[in-house]
């Protein structure tokens, strides 16, 4: 058959659920254009869920009720999955029985009514005040190398831009005399976005002598290049940052968006409204951006706490 197939054993469940599951992975590849691992990761948790109900209760995938599949999902959480897990495994078992019952396999979803987990947004990993400033001081100055990467932490740090949106800067995107930078983000939406003087002071100084110097007469587009005369990636970047923080003694884990999240986080602290936050991130939704509310909150609890005469 053509279409995707996953590379996880068959044992243990009948032929006809193992063919269910492989034209439910082709249909799924064809129709959405899922990639493998995502694909993979389907076809694990409906093998699992048909292992499950071989064992216990005697029945295959098209056969399975609805009271089978709360008994498998709470099987899971009693052998410790964790919600993010078991909403997973709902949402495979929801679209292979929607596929199934277009494809008249089945008479009823029996996922019609079971609801998923609730899970709690996870609040982004961020830096301190005094950890974004010990990482802005880790590069070596004495190196265009080191001078390119200040300017462009400063520049991160000073405007919440997504990482893509740095390392594709352009020198025509900025104004420097009015301290902006106007910035095309997700879904083609532009924005601008104010820069702040240090950043400014840290992007003169880089084009003026640093720039020329990696670039040695190449012609290159990005604001920020290599020697090697193309625009820096995203993933070299990062490089570059895990580098810097740990020369400044910061030992968490970094994502690519931590100092972005910390650009956010320190506005709200200082009592920035979320709906400013909302349009210098570039997020299309106030929702996305409530998940600094609980910064906002601590904010509040502290300030309640240091002037009330009974905080």
């Amino acid at each position: 058959m053509a279409g995707y197939r996953g590379g996880e054993t068959e044992s243990q469940i009948s032929a006809t659920a193992a063919a269910e599951i492989e034209r439910f992975a082709d249909a799924a590849w064809m129709e959405r254009g899922l990639s493998a691992n995502t694909l993979a990761s389907y076809q694990s948790d409906l093998r699992h869920f048909a292992r499950w109900l071989t064992e216990n209760a005697q029945t295959d995938l098209l056969g399975a009720r609805r009271e089978q599949l709360l008994a498998f999902l709470a099987a899971g959480v009693d052998s410790g999955a964790q919600p993010r897990t078991s909403a997973r495994r709902l949402s495979t078992l929801r679209q292979f029985y929607q596929w199934a019952l277009r494809e008249h396999d089945v008479a009823v979803d029996p996922t019609a009514q079971i609801e998923a987990p609730r899970l709690g947004r996870p609040l982004p990993k961020s830096l301190s005040e005094a950890e974004v400033e010990a990482l802005l001081n880790a590069p070596d100055l004495s190196t265009a190398e080191g001078l390119r990467d200040r300017a462009m932490l400063e520049v991160l740090y000073a405007s919440g831009l997504r990482v893509s949106e740095l390392v594709g800067l352009q020198p025509d995107q900025l104004s420097l005399t009015q301290g902006m930078v106007r910035v095309t983000g997700k879904g083609n939406k532009e924005r601008l976005v104010p820069l702040g003087d240090e950043a400014i002071r840290w992007i003169e100084r880089f084009v003026a002598s640093a720039r020329r110097e990696l670039l040695d007469a190449q012609p290159c587009s990005a604001l920020f290049p290599t020697r090697r005369g193309t625009g820096m990636t995203r993933q070299a970047f990062w490089y570059r940052i895990k580098k810097h923080a740990l020369a400044a003694g910061i030992h968490q884990s970094l994502s690519p968006h931590t100092l972005r999240h910390a650009f956010a986080t320190h506005l709200v602290n200082h009592g920035a409204d979320l709906r400013v936050v909302q349009l210098l991130l570039g997020h299309s939704s106030l929702s996305t951006t409530q998940i600094y509310t609980h910064v906002a909150r601590q904010r509040l609890q502290a300030l309640h706490a240091r002037h009330h005469p009974r905080g």
